[in-house]
């Protein structure tokens, strides 16, 4: 639960320690983002990659059932 503690490429810091999906994906889709894959993360939660043609690679964690995203930060290739 520490959505807020990471600064993202191309979107405004995050306040929230968490926020519903639906408006996380969005604020990733408005800047341009795309989701380019997702795996089974740690403790029965989602992660997802996020992929922008600038800026940099994103991973995501979100709850077991997709509708919080969690966490998210910048990762290298």
């Amino acid at each position: 639960m520490t959505l807020n503690k990471h600064k993202l490429d191309g979107i405004p810091q995050i306040a929230a320690k968490t926020l519903p999906s639906q408006e996380f994906d969005g604020l990733l889709g408005d800047a341009g983002y795309t989701k380019i894959g997702s795996a089974s993360a740690k403790g029965n939660r989602i992660k997802i990659w996020w992929s922008h043609s600038t800026f940099r690679r994103i991973e995501a964690i979100y709850s077991p059932d997709g509708a919080i995203a969690i966490t998210a930060y910048h990762v290298d290739l």
